[in-house]
């Protein structure tokens, strides 16, 4: 099916029931279901027809979830642009896929070469068929950050059905379900949970960032929220809040977390004072969910991103491809009904990420005898010194774990006679001495992982899923041998 065939079913059997909740506003299923109906005809109108690339370049807002739907309902492809990026990287993005329309916000500066409008001039009027669904294209799914050489899989309607399934047979959302959508509509997660939803029947609270921590417990008590999608640098800010202030947040039924792995301490901190049903996420923009770390599998392995979702096998190999034992580290691949086979366009991209049906998201990881899977860095990230692989991850949770560091992030130091060394960037609460940190490190650490060089932030460059740009951090390394 086309997935855009739900929301008539929800217009026809639950008209009155809230769609969308944003401030003061609400939108019923019926009122939901017309405005995704007109917005199709527009597209309908101006010439999109099945298969057109189609970019949605809105705020978090009703609009932009009308927008995803209606591309979706008259059969085009749609292509999520970052309200943030620049319009240069706007520009880049749609002409590289030969983006026919973007639907931008009124005020938005227009593109080069590529049409652009907004929801109000494209809205059109009357009832127009449902493209087919199944095997189709319905979303250029493109990895977070992309703002170089754009790269992301074509994700058909199938797909999607089988992501909503693991968020329905694993994570437990439903037609009841008050979601708050707390993360950009942009971004991978914060799309797919609201679509879900939507497609479910339930209803979605829109309260995008950036916001306070108080002012989203506030939300939460306002509406008497079941579920919320936090990205770890949101639910630290929770952390940071007493008890007694975290209580809409206990209220929650379910509380899901994607984008970054959090420490043991903060699972079990998130668990106890936060939400007792905590859910860490793991997936990926190609492949969706691949696993889920609940209260019952921090039980048998804390450390661990849980056991996979359902319909998803996963496997850590060696550079050969080849299975690996339990316990060891290696390289994280997997595969299952909702996993793209290649990226759209770029042949060499997929080479590197595709291999006889499985995906391999760039992890490195170990599975443990129970199938639970622990995440030990990335493999670009790895820093080998010396010829000896140092996981940056290791180093970070060690470095997390003193009790002056808020966030860090290590990456490789070149270095003319070792190769790399270690550097870690750090946001500390107050002035914290090199010193101290390299003492903290020595006693956790094997010598040759204790970072070579310190560098304190006010706060980590992150993407707008909250992963560290790491790539931003190494750019101000010190220009010197590292090992010296």
């Amino acid at each position: 099916m086309n997935l855009a065939e739900a929301l008539e079913i929800h217009a026809r059997a639950q008209p009155e029931h809230p769609a969308v909740i944003a401030g003061t506003t609400t939108v019923t299923h019926a009122d939901f279901a017309a405005r995704v109906r007109d917005l199709a005809a527009g597209l309908l109108e101006r010439g999109i027809r099945p298969g057109d690339l189609v970019g949605v370049c809105l705020s978090d807002s009703i609009d932009h979830l009308v927008a995803n739907f209606a591309v979706i309902r008259m059969g085009a492809v749609l292509l999520p642009m970052d309200l943030r990026w620049t319009r240069a990287e706007q520009q880049r993005l749609a002409m590289h896929f030969g983006c026919t329309l973007v639907l931008a916000e009124t005020d938005a500066a227009p593109l080069v070469g590529v049409a652009c409008a907004s929801m109000a001039a494209t809205m059109g009027q009357g009832a127009t068929p449902i493209a087919p669904g199944g095997d189709a294209p319905l979303l250029l799914s493109l990895s977070s950050g992309t703002t170089g050489r754009p790269k992301g899989p074509l994700i058909t309607h199938a797909h999607m059905l089988r992501r909503f399934w693991t968020h329905w047979m694993n994570i437990g959302l439903n037609a009841s379900e008050r979601y708050v959508s707390a993360t950009p509509l942009y971004f991978g997660g914060g799309r797919t949970f609201a679509m879900s939803v939507l497609f479910s029947g339930g209803t979605v609270i829109l309260f995008p960032p950036p916001f306070r921590a108080p002012d989203l417990l506030a939300e939460l008590a306002r509406t008497r929220a079941t579920s919320a999608f936090l990205v770890p640098t949101q639910l630290r800010k929770l952390l940071a809040e007493a008890d007694a202030v975290l209580a809409p947040a206990r209220a929650l039924r379910t509380l899901i977390s994607s984008g970054a792995p959090l420490d043991p301490e903060e699972r079990r901190d998130l668990c106890t004072r936060v939400c007792a049903n905590f859910i860490e996420y793991y997936a990926s923009t190609e492949g969706g969910g691949v696993s889920i770390s609940t209260p019952a599998t921090r039980t048998h392995a804390p450390d661990s991103v849980g056991r996979p979702v359902f319909a998803v096998e996963a496997q850590v190999v060696d550079d050969a491809h080849t299975p690996l034992p339990a316990g060891q580290v290696g390289r994280f691949r997997y595969r299952g009904p909702g996993v793209a086979d290649s990226y759209h366009m770029d042949d060499e991209a997929s080479r590197d990420a595709f291999h006889d049906g499985w995906f391999y998201p760039g992890d490195l990881a170990e599975i443990d005898a129970g199938g639970h899977i622990t995440l030990r860095g990335r493999t670009k990230d790895m820093i080998i010194r010396g010829g000896v692989n140092i996981h940056p991850g290791e180093i970070e949770t060690i470095l997390r774990d003193h009790s002056s560091v808020r966030d860090a992030a290590v990456v490789g130091w070149p270095s003319k006679t070792l190769g790399e060394e270690v550097a870690a960037f750090v946001v500390t609460e107050g002035p914290t001495d090199a010193e101290v940190l390299t003492d903290w490190c020595r006693s956790q650490l094997a010598p040759y992982k204790v970072p070579a060089l310190f560098v304190s932030l006010d706060d980590m460059p992150r993407n707008s899923a909250g992963k560290v740009l790491k790539a931003k951090l190494a750019t101000r390394l010190p220009d010197r041998d590292g090992g010296a």
